[in-house]
């Protein structure tokens, strides 16, 4: 027997071995895991089922958005979701869609009623814009006062996209049709900003917490997301 065949069988044994089988399945489950993709098709049933024909619709031209925008640049795939969106929806308050004073809506939600508010636009954005592969640091919900006049302001919610994690964002708001630099938005004053991990409090650097653990509305939607096929 050659020095070779030695070697094969000395390499099976470590293989059979106790420790090896853990090892694989770790593999295997990281494997998993890495494959793991939305079932938009469960989705689009959904939207079919609680909210009737066209929403199935509307869900079904947003999946066609997604096919189409997947190897447009980056600021193309901004201002095609936002206007996708900002076209689409009509903008109501959340008393009159869910008989609630603040609930955050799911995309299934938000395109099955047609309508919704800033957090439902901004919420809608941010799972669009990672569908279409970009990465959740370079995206933040961005919680803000918004002037109404030179005394007064309101809380209002955007969409910030950070070219680079030290950049100025582009802004994406239900508010105005175009994607702007936050430069040229005056009218807001950043409050606190999170994304999937992070958040931050005004222009801090750090982020201060877990996002799911202070706030209660977005862990609610991200395991609704979940649930309607939209994340893994």
């Amino acid at each position: 027997m050659t020095a070779a065949s030695h070697g094969s069988r000395r390499l099976a044994r470590r293989r059979s071995g106790p420790g090896w089988r853990p090892a694989l399945l770790a593999l295997l489950l990281t494997l998993g895991a890495s494959f793991a993709a939305p079932d938009l098709d469960k989705t689009q049933a959904l939207a079919l089922q609680r909210y009737g024909a066209r929403a199935a619709d509307t869900v079904q031209a947003w999946r066609r958005l997604i096919e189409e925008s997947r190897a447009l640049p980056d600021t193309e795939k901004l201002d095609k979701v936002n206007a996708f969106f900002n076209r689409r929806m009509l903008f109501e308050d959340d008393i009159v869609v869910w008989q609630q004073q603040d609930y955050w809506a799911s995309p299934l939600e938000f395109m099955g009623r047609g309508t919704g508010d800033c957090e439902d636009y901004s919420i809608a954005k941010y799972l669009t814009l990672q569908l279409l592969g970009i990465a959740d640091e370079r995206l933040r919900l961005i919680y803000v006062r918004a002037k109404t006049g030179s005394t007064t302001s309101v809380a209002h919610m955007v969409l910030g996209f950070f070219p680079q994690p030290t950049d100025e964002p582009l802004i994406l708001d239900n508010l105005i049709s175009s994607v702007r630099p936050a430069s040229m938005r005056g009218d807001l004053m950043p409050v606190y900003s999170f994304n999937g991990a992070g958040l931050w409090v005004g222009g801090a650097t750090t982020s201060l917490a877990d996002p799911t653990t202070r706030l209660s509305r977005w862990r609610d939607v991200l395991e609704r997301m979940r649930q309607e096929g939209l994340t893994p």
